[in-house]
């Protein structure tokens, strides 16, 4: 009897909650749904989905439904979409084709570029695989970075929406650019469109900023670098977050662009000292902010509106204007976050509709305008960056704009983005990164502290010592790096991770060695 009672104790807590949760009628009710899976904020889903909602409704006479599926940042929406399409197509290669399964199918119909030592099987399944409907369960893909979706297209997962064909007139010079400022901003082939434009900077508190005597807010990346920010700095893991990879690549290619291609070693070393700087690595790219306009922490990397919103947030609770946000001048290029129709969409005519409405100025107003005005959002103020140019033309939007002086096609200093020279390394950057800020850490940290307490020379000698990334050069990434990061084989990846590690800590201690020698027993 006791163990009974202890069971139904359980049962009841764990029930509980679902017994009294609001019940889902307007989804229960509604004539359509739409799944999408995005990493966009609360915020986001829900102006979205009231506008879907109202759009569709005057388009069609039915209702709809979001239901929204949030797994994290967009490296864990990724690897989720490879799990479950590499699940759903084996099964239709074994049952459906009645074919048999091998590692060197697994290891290939997912990819564009077959392997030279592929098997002529591993070629007929990627065919089958790239022909078929096979599904994940979902309709859309929305928000993310270009890199994100060029993976989604390479493997498969994307599928034309006829977007392109159903509105020419969208994807033109004066409306959405196909590039702009050395950036994609929808696919030719209509795989992905960019739905909103983004950019990159620097989130701080003026409050702490005082504390820590900055008599000015930082308005560089190199600002960051500075050893007064130690332990004040919120990063995010760049394996984790692909709007904070690129970030950091718009670092690199702003160092870059100031000497010569491919001398990207100023760049690694000053994303050193921000990460030496750091107090933490999180796995989500919303945390900075808020632990910026908390207190927590003086500065961090963000993406624009997460540091637009942050600062609006605080603004709106108690009129204050400690948040701020800051773009560094010709430090930061206009990215896109896309969105797509996932191969397999089981709804998929009221996912065509969910790009085309996201793409429409009914869905651009969403992102710009004021809360309540006439088109805008209801509740929350987006404080994004439409794609559409035209958007900015019409001068009686201007008042009921969020940010009425803002137009990333105006004139102004920009980064021009070159693919060529860090596009190709996307993920071996994000790999580096995190070994030799994130995983090392601590020797990172305690090294840094020692050098700025010591006196020079010695100061000097150990910065340099710590500042040696000659083992992780342009060359390296491309070469031993890459490779181990393009095998599907995630011993490698572990393999060369403790093996860098240990390079960084060794290097670590013998720049600290120089400046606090070992005490006499």
């Amino acid at each position: 009897m006791k163990r009974l009672l202890i069971v139904l104790a359980l049962v009841t807590i764990v029930g509980l909650p679902f017994l009294l949760r609001p019940r889902q009628a307007a989804r229960e009710k509604t004539d359509d749904v739409v799944v999408i899976v995005t990493p966009n904020n609360e915020a986001i889903r829900h102006e979205y989905a009231l506008g879907f909602q109202e759009w569709y409704r005057a388009r069609t006479g039915r209702t709809v439904a979001i239901d929204w599926r949030v797994l994290g940042g967009t490296a864990e929406i990724s690897r989720y979409l490879e799990g479950v399409y590499d699940q759903a197509f084996q099964t239709y290669w074994t049952r459906t084709l009645r074919r048999r399964w091998s590692g060197d199918i697994a290891s290939s119909f997912q990819s564009r570029r077959l392997a030279p030592n592929a098997s002529p099987e591993a070629a007929e399944a990627r065919t089958a695989f790239f022909a078929s409907d096979v599904s994940a369960g979902i309709d859309v893909f929305f928000g993310g970075g270009p890199p994100d979706f060029e993976q989604q297209a390479d493997g498969g997962h994307l599928v034309d929406s006829g977007l392109l064909r159903r509105h020419p007139e969208w994807f033109t010079a004066q409306v959405i650019p196909q590039t702009y400022g050395g950036e994609m901003f929808w696919r030719p082939d209509g795989l992905w469109f960019g739905s909103v434009v983004s950019s990159f900077g620097i989130v701080y508190n003026r409050d702490a900023l005082h504390r820590l005597g900055f008599a000015a807010p930082p308005a560089e990346w190199s600002d960051l670098g500075d050893p007064r920010f130690v332990g004040e700095i919120a990063l995010c893991d760049p394996t984790k977050s692909g709007s904070i990879t690129m970030a950091f690549e718009n670092v690199i290619q702003q160092q870059m662009q100031a000497q010569l291609p491919k001398a990207s070693g100023e760049a690694a070393q000053l994303i050193q000292r921000i990460g030496a700087n750091a107090r933490y690595f999180t796995d989500t790219s919303q945390k900075p902010p808020i632990d910026v306009a908390d207190g927590n922490c003086a500065a961090g990397l963000c993406i624009d509106f997460y540091g637009n919103q942050q600062a609006e947030a605080v603004l709106r609770r108690g009129d204050s204007t400690r948040v701020g946000f800051a773009s560094p001048a010709g430090g930061t290029a206009y990215s896109v976050d896309p969105i797509a129709l996932l191969r397999g969409a089981p709804n998929r005519r009221v996912g065509e509709l969910f790009l085309e409405y996201a793409l429409s100025l009914a869905g651009q107003k969403l992102w710009g305008f004021r809360p309540g005005t006439p088109g805008g959002p209801r509740d929350f103020a987006l404080r994004r960056t439409p794609i559409r140019r035209d958007y900015y033309e019409n001068a009686a939007w201007k008042p009921l704009r969020s940010d009425p002086d803002l137009d990333p096609y105006g004139a102004g200093q920009r980064l021009i983005y070159r693919p060529q020279w860090t596009g190709p390394l996307f993920r071996e950057m994000a790999f580096i990164i995190r070994v030799m800020c994130q995983d090392t850490h601590e020797p990172l940290v305690q090294a840094w502290k020692a050098i700025q307490a010591a006196p020079e020379p010695a100061r000097s000698r150990a910065l340099a010592v710590l500042q040696d990334l000659s083992f992780v050069s342009y060359d390296h990434a491309m070469g031993d790096i890459k490779r181990s990061l393009s095998s599907r084989d995630q011993v490698q990846e572990i393999v060369l991770a403790d093996s860098l590690a240990r390079r960084f800590r060794e290097q670590y201690a013998a720049a600290r060695a120089i400046v606090e020698p070992p005490r006499e027993r």
